[in-house]
């Protein structure tokens, strides 16, 4: 399982323990079924989906963002958009995500992104003793403590689910 990626780099670099997980990523699913991707990643690595993360770029009055939460829940935009100090969130279009991150969908990762964008952790998974977040490839995740990813990407704890 020697992958090495933007964000297994930057985790490294940043001095932040990890190892890696690796799961068969049905590309059909992200087109069928695109909000079930970290369902499926949370089966498929057969753990609790409130400990496996979803990396979600959103933007704010204009600007991006990123947004990590558990797989089982949604993003509550009137949250998110406070969280950021701003009036208003949307998703970001796909294209424009992968543009910033220099991932594509349904391999995000909140690590290593290609620009530097600020990040929203949400606050409930700083209490579980390991969370599982994409590690920038598609069925490529990286299992870490929760205060090393806020850490390494410098990341507020927001309450910015619904």
């Amino acid at each position: 399982m020697a992958k090495t990626t933007p964000a297994t780099q930057a985790l490294t670099k940043a001095g932040v323990a990890f190892t890696m997980e690796q799961y068969e990523y049905h590309r059909e699913e992200r087109h069928r079924e695109p909000e079930r991707i970290a369902l499926k990643a949370a089966e498929a690595v057969n753990e609790p989906p409130e400990r496996v993360l979803k990396t979600l770029m959103v933007e704010v009055d204009g600007k991006p963002f990123c947004a990590v939460i558990p797989s089982d829940r949604e993003l509550a935009m009137k949250k998110v958009a406070a969280a950021f100090g701003g009036k208003s969130a949307e998703m970001l279009k796909p294209a424009d995500a992968e543009r910033l991150t220099g991932y594509h969908v349904g391999g995000i990762s909140p690590f290593g992104q290609r620009k530097r964008i600020p990040v929203a952790l949400a606050v409930q998974v700083l209490d579980e003793p390991y969370v599982i977040i994409n590690g920038g490839g598609r069925g490529l995740m990286v299992r870490l403590a929760p205060k090393d990813a806020q850490k390494a990407v410098g990341a507020i704890a927001a309450d910015i689910t619904a």
